[in-house]
This record gives structure tokens, sequence and C-alpha cells, in this order.
């Protein structure tokens, strides 16, 4: 018996996994689709509505209303074409692939995105049955009923912000750079076989492409806030998560970079350390305090509460001055190192570099600097998109008719 319950327990306990929660909300959706089609619905099973609803309820509210219209739409131009041809010839081998290349053609042309091929597939269903007219326009209202009930779901169940999720994603990622800063550290006193320093460029290469992985998160996370009742701040969750990313983004770049250096550097010193014993001591030092900051960023920008945001700062600021003091000392030891015996010396010269390229990107001042920025062009954009809208909140707020009294 516990065994049978263990799937179900599992399951309660990932209610807030996206996978879950669209599996539910997608069954309920067509559920309800179905039986309201039976009620207003001509035909014995009217499969169109919960298949339409099924289609139309996404994870967030933004992509359901996107969806939806796009789907509603690709449906109606499908029926209609499957009407015209109906009236003109009947189903044969020629005419089955007239209509799709003209539903296909005309799809592109309504804009109605992924749901291109849902127009063939609309007029191909409609024209291979026998009372076209009659059924053809079930299948538009059985189409509107799914669609209208997927986004009244939407509405009065809000679907979930998954702004949470993104954080925990754009965390881990830091958590995994922080892990490579760390391990490079260890092994810069040490003789390092070429194999093993190509591993880490691989490691870095990784993680470079887990930044797709994680923009997808991210992407998500913006859709579930727009149009959402339940979030009052939108604007600024997308604006500091993403302005975050972009620097972590820029970082695993950086990195790759500087594992790449590391590996040349390798391969000119197959018989001897990477660096003198103090060199390696300060540039572990260093790549420590850079591997706390990283992870201290990923906190701050992912953290909701204002004190938590405060603490991360904190913790921010002072691993970014011990690294910064840190820097300064391997710089002097490797000019030293360099005046001495000058082998490899742009090798070392470039590794400097990119740590200086990610303590700059890590920077608190820069890092406000470019939020504002994009808080600005942000809102700008909305103002130039939606101009109606700034007009009448403007004279909503009685900016408008206090101009017209002045005048």
């Amino acid at each position: 018996m516990p065994d049978v319950l263990d799937p179900v327990a599992d399951l309660v306990k990932r209610r807030s996994d996206p996978v879950v929660v669209q599996t539910l909300r997608s069954a309920a959706a067509a559920t309800i689709a179905y039986v309201v089609a039976l009620k207003l619905s001509k035909e014995p099973a009217p499969l169109t509505a919960p298949l339409t609803a099924l289609l139309v309820v996404q994870v967030t509210l933004y992509a359901t209303l996107t969806t939806g219209i796009r789907r509603v739409n690709s449906v109606v131009v499908g029926v209609l074409i499957a009407i015209g041809f109906s009236a003109l010839v009947g189903l044969t081998w020629w005419s089955l692939g007239l209509i799709i290349i003209a539903a296909l053609t005309i799809g592109y042309f309504v804009r109605v995105g992924e749901f291109v091929q849902e127009v063939a597939i609309s007029a191909m269903l409609v024209l291979g049955v026998t009372r076209v007219a009659t059924t053809a326009w079930d299948r538009v209202l059985e189409t509107l009923i799914g669609a209208g009930v997927g986004l009244a779901f939407n509405f009065f169940l809000a679907p979930p912000v998954w702004v949470e999720s993104a954080g925990k994603s754009i965390e881990d990622l830091a958590r995994r750079m922080r892990q490579l800063l760390l391990h490079i550290g260890e092994e810069l006193g040490s003789q390092v076989p070429v194999d093993r320093a190509a591993a880490r460029l691989h490691e870095a290469r990784r993680l470079d492409h887990d930044i797709a992985q994680v923009d997808a998160a991210l992407r998500q996370a913006e859709d579930s806030v727009r149009l959402n009742p339940r979030v009052k701040e939108g604007l600024l969750y997308r604006v500091v998560l993403r302005t975050g990313l972009d620097t972590l983004e820029i970082c695993t770049v950086i990195l790759r970079v500087m594992t790449r250096t590391l590996t040349d550097l390798a391969k000119q010193r197959t018989d001897e350390p990477l660096f003198s014993q103090d060199v390696a001591d300060a540039l572990k030092d260093l790549l420590t305090h850079l591997a706390a900051a990283v992870e201290s960023f990923a906190v701050l920008v992912t953290t909701q509460v204002s004190a938590n945001a405060e603490e991360a700062e904190s913790r921010l600021a002072s691993e970014l001055a011990k690294a910064q003091a840190s820097r300064d000392r391997v710089a002097q030891l490797l000019l030293r190192r360099v005046q001495e015996h000058p082998r490899q010396w742009q090798l070392h010269g470039a590794l400097l570099a990119e740590i200086d390229r990610i303590l700059d990107e890590l920077d608190m001042e820069q890092r406000s600097k470019r939020l504002m920025e994009e808080l600005d062009r942000s809102t700008r954009e909305k103002r130039e998109r939606f101009p109606f809208l700034r007009k009448l909140r403007r004279w909503a707020r009685g900016e408008g008719r206090k101009s017209a009294s002045a005048s």
C-alpha cells in the first residue's frame, strides 16, 4: 500500500513544479471545455473544444492570451478556406493538395505563428465531411469554446509566477561558476597536465552552453509576470533578473577565455608548475574571493526580501573589496616574476586582464547604472508602444484636464 501511494505523495510534493502544474491545469481546462461544448454544440463528441483548451492553456497568462488569439485565428481561417473550396470543388487528390498549399500560404500571411499547420489541418478536416457548412461552423464554435475556457481558466485561476524557479536556475549557474574558479585556484601551484587543463576548458564551455537553459527559464518567468494580477512590479522583476543573467553570461565567456589562457600556459610548462608558489597562493586567494563574489552577485539579483538583499549586497561588496586587494597583490607579483623570467609574459597579462573584466562586470556601481538604463529603456518603449494608455493615465491623474483649463 505505501508503494502505491508513493507516486501520489511525490506528485503532491512537486505541486509547484512547472510540469505538474501544466498537466493539472491543462487537464482541468480541457475537461471543462468538453462539458461546455456538449451543451452548446450539435456534435455528439465535440473534441475540438478540449483540444483547443489543451493547446491554449499555457504555463503563463501572457502565453495563454497570445496563444489563444493565434489558435482561434488559425482555426477560423482554415474553416473559411474549406467553405470556399467546398463551394467550388469536391474532395480529390489535387484539391487536397491545393487546399494545403492555400492554407499554409494564407496562414503565414495572417501571422498565426506556430499554428500555421493548424490552418491546413482545420481546412482538411472540414473539407472531408459531407455537411461542410454545418460541420464548419460547429468546429468554429467548439474552437471558440475551448479558447474561451482556456482564457477564463487563467483569468480566474491565475497561473503561478516562475520568478523563483528562474532565480534558482541563475543561482545554480553561479554555483557551478564558483566551483570551477575554486578548482582552477587549487591547481595553479602544481604541474598541470594538458588534458586536465583542457578538461577545465570544456567545463567552462559547458557553462557557456547552459546559459541557453537558464535563459529559457528566465523567459518563462518574464512571461509569468506580464499581465499577471498577482504581480505589482513585473517590470522591475524582469529587469533585475535579465540584467543579472546578462552579467553572468559575460562572466562565463570571460571564464572560458581564462581557462583557454591557462590551457595554453599548461602546454608551455609541461614539466613545471604553472606559477611559482607565492604567485599561485596569491592567485588562489584572488580566485576564492572572485568565486564568492560571483555567488553573492547571483543571490543579490534573485533575492526578493529587502533584508536579505541588503545582506547579499553587503557580502558582495566585501568580497569584491577583498578580490580587488588580492588582484593588486597578484599584479605586483606577476610583474616581478615577468621581469625575472619573461617566458609567456603575454599569458600572464591576459590572465590578469580577464580577472579585471570579471571584477568590472560584478562592480555594484556598474550594475546600478545598467539597471537604471534598462528601466528607462523599457519604460520608454512601453510609452512609445501604447501612447493611448499613457494619455489615458495622464487624463485620469487630472493632468490633461489641467492643461485644457489653462489653455
